[in-house]
């Protein structure tokens, strides 16, 4: 039941009671598994240019930013930083004062090499009097590490990852979102104008905005470009609502409770955004100048692959409108859908003329990705597979364990054995061949979100994720998967991660 306290905040949030009556379905009903054919190789749905094709693709795309093409780069920003610092917090709590696990001691061990080191050495003599140095010869650990992370030293525990210091450099060190004001400058900008989009937290907006108020004019100055940095926040209206163990509404003193919806629900900001091509990469996955060649050279490859089909596709489009296409043309279309796109549908050949011309034109005017995949190392994630839709195509799709069943001795070897890994490396064309924006939400599937169990104030409780952003929110799109190499993925997902070379 939906009392007149409910409809009120549903009304607040922009979420509709019949939004609702559908999540609570679903907590009932779950989310089925999807069916995969087959892991996503190279030969088979993984592309892996060679060396003239990569040059040609570069040429393309750097044709391509010439012609006055809006581009942006995309960054979700708003998670904060905690887990990063999972073991550290765990130090304080412990019940020793001395490190004693091996990450423990690394990180004491190397502590000057952090490119945060000065800022915390300020806010140790600040509040403790001494810098760290001493205070470790002390053997007081404890306190390094609280004014590392509490908000009356440096607040690391609670900020994003885009604010914290990742990198060292003779004119002082970087924070990861400075280094993507470096990357969209090295291959994301037009005619002088390099866009960036952040997503962030409504708590660390300002932050942000400050940062970019302090430091964009250097980056403008260093690599001549204007920067157009742009903010954004999760919606609302994306929230899910969160249930008991009987599947009915969780509540705390009589109201609902919601929760975020997941990187998901980011698919409606990134509906927000007016640009041609669009860049998305994690936050955290960044590297000194002095690797960044590698990145650039694949994103601007991929990128080049993406327009590339996106032209090829258009053409197939217009001709499908002049309706002036022959027989062998229309054979053409089906192999660009089939061996380019990876699209397939078993029915084709028994389509009428008409209808088979009906069904090409809608599955080429899609939305269409490219996206960086890495050699599979064991890194627990998703990855690229065909999988099977509802209208009975197959089609390539990065796919994550939960929407795989474990249970099934076949998709589970599929999964275990996949030779390539999702490092969130994605370039987006976003517009039809008629110059319009496509209504992204329109292409997510779903039945491709999932449910986890939290608590909350000592209660447990039932959550549910939206279709993930790259997962089941552009189920629906037209993809294509690139090899890229491995040294493009290093992402920080602890604090000791920046001591890896890759961040040196």
């Amino acid at each position: 039941m939906i009392s007149k306290a409910d409809q009120a905040l549903l009304s607040k949030k922009g979420i509709s009671a019949e939004q609702v009556a559908e999540q609570l379905r679903k907590f009932k009903t779950g989310f089925p598994f999807l069916k995969i054919e087959a892991a996503a190789t190279i030969g088979k749905g993984v592309l892996a240019p060679s060396e003239s094709e990569a040059d040609e693709y570069l040429k393309v795309w750097d044709a391509y930013c010439a012609g006055g093409k809006s581009i942006l780069k995309f960054v979700p920003a708003s998670g904060a930083a905690s887990r990063m610092f999972k073991d550290l917090f765990a130090f304080l709590s412990a019940d020793y004062n001395a490190p004693e696990t091996a990450f423990e001691k690394k990180f004491f061990e190397c502590i000057d090499k952090f490119a945060f080191y000065g800022d915390l050495d300020a806010a140790c003599v600040k509040n403790n009097s001494l810098p760290v140095k001493e205070l470790i010869a002390q053997g007081k650990y404890k306190e390094v590490v609280f004014n590392l992370l509490d908000f009356t030293g440096m607040n690391y525990g609670t900020l994003p990852k885009g604010l914290l210091k990742f990198h060292t450099y003779g004119d002082g060190p970087r924070t990861s979102a400075e280094e993507h004001f470096v990357e969209g400058a090295l291959y994301a900008g037009t005619n002088g104008t390099v866009r960036l989009h952040f997503t962030v937290s409504p708590n660390h907006r300002a932050l942000f905005e400050e940062l970019v108020a302090e430091r964009k004019e250097y980056y403008e100055g260093l690599f001549g470009v204007k920067y157009e940095i742009t903010f954004s926040e999760q919606k609302q209206s994306t929230d899910t609502i969160a249930v008991d163990a009987e599947n009915a509404p969780f509540r705390e003193n009589g109201a609902m409770v919601f929760r975020p919806g997941g990187h998901g629900a980011l698919i409606e900001n990134l509906n927000d955004i007016d640009a041609d091509v669009i860049f998305i990469k994690n936050i955290d996955n960044v590297v000194p100048d002095r690797l960044k060649n590698d990145t650039v050279t694949y994103k601007k490859l991929i990128a080049g692959i993406l327009v590339e089909k996106q032209k090829k596709a258009f053409e197939y489009l217009n001709l499908i409108d002049s309706g002036k296409y022959t027989h062998e043309e229309v054979q053409e279309m089906i192999r660009f859908l089939q061996q380019d796109l990876q699209c397939r549908n078993e029915e084709i050949k028994n389509m009428e003329d008409c209808d088979l011309v009906l069904y090409l034109r809608k599955k080429l005017n899609r939305p269409m990705r490219v996206c960086g995949m890495v050699k599979n190392v064991g890194e627990p994630g998703g990855g690229p597979f065909l999988a099977y839709n509802e209208d009975g195509t197959v089609s390539l799709q990065i796919l994550e364990s939960s929407q795989i069943d474990m249970n099934n001795e076949a998709a589970k070897s599929m999964f275990e054995n996949g030779t390539h890994f999702n490092p969130v490396d994605l370039v987006c064309a976003v517009r039809n061949y008629k110059g319009e924006k496509f209504d992204l939400p329109s292409y997510v599937d779903k039945n491709t979100g999932f449910i986890s169990h939290k608590s909350k104030n000592g209660r447990e409780l039932k959550a549910m994720e939206l279709p993930g952003l790259w997962n089941g929110a552009m189920s629906d799109w037209n993809t294509i998967f690139v090899e890229v190499p491995l040294i493009t993925f290093n992402p920080v997902k602890t604090v000791n991660d920046l001591l890896r070379n890759e961040h040196q």
